[in-house]
């Protein structure tokens, strides 16, 4: 099993695996730098920050699988303290994020000693995840209810419903300091059992046997910063053998511009424009994702 990509890339990668002999796949994502920029570029509480942590990583590993140019986008939204919470992954490996919350609802939920997780976050809710192939192709988009307190759990149930694949998912998110202080970091695992056929024959051993190797998974493990992908893998299947293949690079990137930004502010009427023009003559956006401003100036809106 070669580590090439992996030494080069620690971090902000995603990889797909197979397990030697098996109807079993997988990937697996480690998320450094990116995530951190990502969740640091709000002032997000915990619990929060480790959501919306998960839905990136999920993204990330749902996203890597496609097969043509495109974006796959992880969200979720309910009645709970959490609104929403949005991840959006496209196929060059770009990864952003964002939640909307009720910081007083959310300090509220969080008094105990167990961190609040998806379901308690959210409430009661939907869990989407949608394909854009771009504009000249239509959406697909697969709707589940919010189920489990994590997301993995959530994407446990859509992978059963929409997919009919029988599909494990773990996600974990903390801070860990390796030499710089404490940096955000998140990390994901997927497993995906291989339908029988009549070459295979019957899969269901095999798929236990794994799914019984992937519980053994510690969320401490998958956002160590001194265990490689590779490491982590040998750990867990070395019995069976492991081949990973090439990784993906992730990165943190927003696709907001001012064009962008131009053209949704045209959308809107001269009044309702006029209505935001501030005290120093301009309209002044923030971009949701990167919390980037735009100084907009109202006479070249025409």
């Amino acid at each position: 099993m070669s580590d090439t990509a992996l030494q080069a890339a620690p971090d902000d990668l995603v990889a797909p695996f197979q397990i030697e002999g098996e109807p079993v796949r997988g990937r697996v994502v480690r998320l450094g730098p990116a995530i951190h920029e990502i969740l640091s570029g709000h002032a997000y509480p915990e619990p929060v920050a480790n959501l919306l942590g998960e839905a990136c990583a999920l993204a990330a590993l749902v996203g890597s699988s496609l097969k043509f140019d495109g974006r796959l986008i992880v969200q979720a939204q309910g009645d709970g303290p959490v609104r929403y919470v949005v991840a959006d992954y496209d196929t060059s490996g770009s990864l952003r994020g964002y939640c909307r919350f009720d910081e007083e609802e959310v300090a509220r939920l969080s008094t105990g000693f167990a961190r609040p997780g998806a379901k308690s976050l959210l409430g009661g809710g939907v869990f989407v995840m949608t394909i854009d192939q771009g504009p000249d192709m239509d959406r697909y988009q697969g709707v589940t209810a919010i189920e489990g307190e994590t997301l993995a759990l959530c994407a446990e149930q859509y992978f059963a419903q929409s997919e009919q694949t029988p599909t494990r998912v773990r996600l974990a998110v903390g801070q860990a300091d390796a030499g710089q202080g404490p940096k955000w970091r998140a990390g994901g695992m997927l497993i995906q059992n291989i339908a029988e056929d009549d070459a295979r024959g019957s899969t269901e051993e095999a798929w236990n046997r794994s799914q019984a190797f992937f519980e053994t998974i510690g969320e401490d493990e998958l956002v160590d910063p001194t265990i490689s992908a590779e490491t982590l893998l040998f750990r867990l299947f070395h019995e069976d053998g492991v081949r990973l293949f090439e990784a993906k690079p992730l990165q943190a990137f927003c696709r907001c511009s001012e064009d962008r930004i131009s053209t949704v502010l045209r959308s809107f009427g001269p009044d309702e424009r006029a209505e935001m023009v501030e005290d120093d003559g301009k309209i002044h956006v923030t971009c949701e994702y990167c919390s980037k401003v735009y100084d907009v100036d109202p006479a070249d809106l025409g």
